[in-house]
């Protein structure tokens, strides 16, 4: 190998290791995952009162 050729390769490594020589940084969980309701809330349906079915229904 002469002068030429190994400079060259050296600068070809460093090229090779600045652009793949390090990992991308970790995703964090919390970044992948959206959380959206489904539907809009309605109160009506999530209004259960225990009293109330035993007022209408066992008395």
């Amino acid at each position: 190998m002469d002068d030429a050729t190994s400079q060259r390769s050296s600068e070809e490594a460093a090229a090779r290791q600045a652009r793949f020589g390090t990992l991308p940084e970790p995703v964090r969980l919390e970044d992948m995952v959206e959380e959206r309701a489904a539907s809009t809330p309605d109160p009506a349906r999530t209004a259960y009162n225990q009293d109330e079915w035993l007022v209408r229904y066992c008395l």
